[in-house]
């Protein structure tokens, strides 16, 4: 690390140390820009790579970890909340809630209580997945090759909703990807939660075309933060519905396949059978 490369660090960990330190003031940039004497244009810029995320993303995300102690483990209110956080009411708690958890301060609290998800298991050329959907769309998808371990992973993800095993249109779509050309199906709808950073993961993903492989450094660069490999790596890794989000579709740089969540073995077979359908042109 040359000089100056230890003069941007000691500026962002000291920015870092600024934002845990005054988040409940909800700091502007200029505000902490100036605590490190840089500009706020080169401060954004120098904090977005080192740190993956904007500074007011930074800011955002250290809110909500705050705001959902406060929800679960106080039992505070959506106002008290807000107030001890340093938003200006609850409207912003609620925008900051839908904008990177995916869900209402209220839901977050209740743990889903008001949800329903219907869910299934079924085989797949890969092997027996889960899949679950709500009134919104598909929300969860895992291979399982064990029901009675599987279940329990997805209601942990909302643990006071409602369950229903029941197939629905939206599961269905979902599994005729295994049987039919792609670009003859409905359009899948999905349901997810996750921080605005995985939604973005998770979208860039989505656009790799079936048959065709990606690394984490080119989805970092194609979402604008290069140096963030590690961080997409991590993004790749939460993802929560297997296959139609084809996290399977990206390999280190050195062309080895890696790891996959639902074992290295399936990751080579769906990146195989995918290949072998694009050439036979049966999906798009």
């Amino acid at each position: 690390m040359n000089i100056q490369e230890e003069t941007n660090f000691s500026r962002i960990a000291s920015a870092i140390d600024y934002i845990n330190s005054n988040f409940k003031r909800q700091p502007g940039l200029e505000e902490v820009a100036e605590q490190v004497n840089l500009s706020p244009f080169h401060f954004q810029r120098l904090f977005t790579e080192w740190a993956g995320v904007s500074p007011k993303k930074f800011l955002q995300y250290l809110t909500l970890a705050y705001a959902k102690k406060m929800l679960k483990e106080h039992q505070a209110t959506l106002f008290e909340t807000a107030f001890e956080t340093g938003l200006s009411g609850t409207g912003r708690l609620h925008d900051l809630f839908i904008n990177i958890e995916g869900m209402t301060p209220g839901e977050y609290k209740n743990g889903g209580a008001d949800l329903a998800i219907s869910y299934s298991f079924t085989d797949t050329p890969f092997g027996k997945i889960l899949v679950a959907s709500t009134t919104k769309g598909i929300c969860y998808i895992a291979f399982a090759e064990e029901e009675e371990l599987a279940l329990p992973l997805l209601k942990s993800k909302f643990p006071n909703a409602g369950y229903q095993q029941r197939a629905d249109d939206a599961q269905q779509n979902v599994l005729d990807i295994f049987t039919q050309n792609w670009s003859q199906l409905p359009q899948v709808k999905l349901h997810l939660k996750g921080t605005a950073f995985q939604l973005k993961v998770w979208e860039t993903l989505l656009r790799i075309p079936a048959g065709r492989l990606s690394t984490y450094g080119a989805i970092a660069a194609n979402i604008g933060l290069s140096s963030a490999s590690r961080a997409v790596g991590s993004a790749v890794g939460a993802n929560p519905v297997a296959f139609l989000i084809p996290c399977h579709r990206i390999i280190q740089s050195t062309g080895v396949f890696g790891q996959y969540h639902w074992g290295s073995t399936r990751k080579q077979a769906m990146i195989g059978w995918e290949a072998a359908q694009a050439e036979n042109k049966e999906i798009v």
